[in-house]
C-alpha cells in the first residue's frame, strides 16, 4: 500500500499542482534522453503514472516511442491527461517477460512497500541492458528541495524514505547495477510567491503526514518569505539510473 491512499481529493490536488512547465523540464528531458537513448519503436514502462504528465511529455520530447503507463489508483488513472493508463504497481505488471526498453518511476519509490519484489518485477519486464530511471527525493538528500526549508518538521517524512543505498542493495539482489547518480535542477516556480499559492497539502506526501500545526507553521514561514525573496525557485531532485 502507498504512504497516501490517492484518493480523489488527493489526485485533484496532484493534478492542479504538480506540474512543471517546459522550461522547468527542460533538464530532465536531457538527463532522459542521455539515459534512455530514446528511438522509434522503443516501449518505456512509466510505472507509477499518476495523472500522466510524464507519459505526455515522453511521447511529445521522444517522438515514435511507445509509452506503457500503469498506475495503482483508480482516481489518478480518471484523471490522466494520457491515455490508455492501466492499473498496476510495482510488484504486478500487467507485462510480458522482457517487453519493455527501459522504464520510468518519478517520485514513486518511497511508495513500493516491498522494493525486493519491485526489483524482481521490473528486472522480469525490462530487456537485458535496459535502464531504469527513478526520479525521487531520497532520505537524508533534502537540501536541493525548497519545500524541507519552510517545513523543516516535513524532514522527518522524508528521512522515512527509502535511501539511495537501500535501493541500490534491494535492486542488486535482482541483477541490477547502478549505472549513474545524477542531481537534476528543475525550475519549479517563476518565484516562491507563485509557489505558495499554487501549493495544495494533499500533493505532497511529507506535508500529508506532518502535524496541522507543523502545516500551519510552515505555510506562515512560506508566505513570510515571499516578502523578501522574488526569484524563481529551483529545485535539485535525484535521477538513480539502474540497468
Amino acid at each position: 500500500m502507498a504512504r497516501i491512499a490517492y484518493d480523489d481529493a488527493d489526485a485533484a490536488a496532484f493534478e492542479a499542482a504538480r506540474h512543471l512547465t517546459d522550461d522547468g523540464l527542460a533538464a530532465w528531458r536531457t538527463a532522459v534522453a542521455r539515459h534512455l537513448s530514446p528511438r522509434p519503436g522503443m516501449r518505456v514502462l512509466d510505472l507509477g503514472a499518476g495523472t500522466g504528465r510524464w507519459a505526455r511529455a515522453f511521447t511529445t520530447w521522444f517522438p515514435g516511442i511507445e509509452v506503457l503507463a500503469v498506475e495503482p489508483s483508480e482516481a489518478m488513472r480518471t484523471r490522466s491527461v494520457f491515455a490508455p493508463v492501466v492499473a498496476g504497481d510495482a510488484a504486478h505488471l500487467p507485462l510480458d517477460d522482457d517487453s519493455v526498453d527501459g522504464a520510468w518511476m518519478s517520485t514513486v519509490i518511497h511508495h513500493v512497500p516491498d522494493l525486493a519484489a519491485a526489483a524482481h518485477e521490473l528486472r522480469r519486464v525490462l530487456r537485458p541492458g535496459a535502464p531504469l530511471l527513478i526520479r525521487s527525493a531520497f532520505a537524508g538528500r533534502h537540501e536541493g528541495i525548497t519545500l524541507f526549508r519552510w517545513f523543516p518538521e516535513a524532514i522527518r517524512v522524508l528521512d522515512t524514505y527509502p535511501s539511495i543505498a537501500e535501493v541500490e542493495d534491494a535492486f542488486s539482489r535482482a541483477g541490477f547495477e547502478t549505472a549513474a547518480l545524477e542531481q537534476i535542477p528543475q525550475t519549479t516556480a517563476a518565484s516562491l510567491r507563485e509557489a505558495a499559492t499554487a501549493l495544495r497539502r494533499d500533493a505532497h506526501t511529507p506535508l500529508k503526514l506532518i502535524t496541522d500545526d507543523e502545516y500551519a507553521a510552515g505555510l506562515r514561514r512560506m508566505h513570510e518569505g515571499t516578502r523578501v525573496e522574488n526569484r524563481p525557485v529551483v529545485d535539485v531532485l535525484d535521477l538513480l539510473v539502474l540497468r
